[in-house]
């Protein structure tokens, strides 16, 4: 799990620019679907888009604003970076645009957002794929794939969740490989419902690892460790808002 408060030094500088480079942006405005029509964006293998949360905004059931609140979005995460959602699709309500969004934590994470709470979006061509069974992580851009290692994942009493997720953020590189997250870590939007009480409300993530001799098994609270070889080479390969599906 992800819980270390060494990372979140210097993070809120870096939300602060972030944002401020985004609301900077002066990008022409995409072609608006027709009213009624639901635009599909992503299909989370080939096409994958994501956007920061530019303001805090309530996560809604449905495209309307009296729709049933789900969640509070807010522009950072727990560890201080910007925050990020994948789009999974667009619709026109009104005067209005809608975003259907996945979005961090426990369970099917999937709901609409005013458009406008959202930044201009980035385009990822790469997927994360996580096989429990075979213990084995593996980056692919289309059919090509780009990166495949070994892991240790989480122990049989604090399983890591299946299903589909993304890069969150990225925390380091650390000045010592030897910390609890080895050299790197990215969290994930995946959150376990076997940790809920620690710090940041049990959020996994991949990271490196000091004990490497462990891997690959079944030995963590949830997260994907790697080795630091490894993760400091995926590192090199990977972006915030990368799709993840965990099998």
């Amino acid at each position: 799990m992800l819980t270390g408060t060494q990372v979140r030094r210097g993070s809120r500088t870096a939300l602060l620019v972030v944002l401020a480079a985004i609301a900077a942006l002066s990008l022409a405005p995409a072609a608006r679907p027709a009213p009624g029509e639901f635009v599909r964006l992503s299909d989370e293998r080939t096409r994958t888009l994501s956007a920061y949360v530019l303001h805090s905004v309530w996560v809604r059931r449905s495209p309307r604003a009296a729709a049933q609140k789900l969640a509070r979005l807010r522009t950072a995460t727990w560890h201080g970076f910007p925050e990020v959602v994948v789009l999974l699709g667009e619709q026109t309500v009104g005067r209005g645009s809608w975003s259907y969004i996945r979005y961090p934590g426990l369970g099917r994470r999937r709901g609409w957002v005013p458009s406008r709470a959202l930044s201009s979006a980035t385009l990822h061509k790469r997927r994360l794929v996580l096989d429990r069974d075979r213990l084995r992580l593996k980056l692919f851009q289309g059919r090509r794939l780009l990166f495949n290692a070994p892991v240790g994942i989480g122990a049989r009493g604090s399983p890591t969740p299946a299903g589909r997720y993304y890069v969150r953020e990225r925390l380091g590189p650390f000045s010592s490989a030897n910390s609890v997250y080895g050299a790197l870590a990215f969290g994930l939007s995946a959150f376990s419902s076997h940790r809920t009480d620690w710090p940041g409300g049990g959020q996994v993530g991949i990271h490196g690892t000091n004990h490497p001799a462990l891997i690959p098994g079944r030995i963590s609270n949830g997260c994907v460790r790697l080795t630091n070889a490894k993760v400091l080479r995926l590192g090199r390969l990977l972006r915030v808002g990368t799709p993840l599906s965990i099998r």
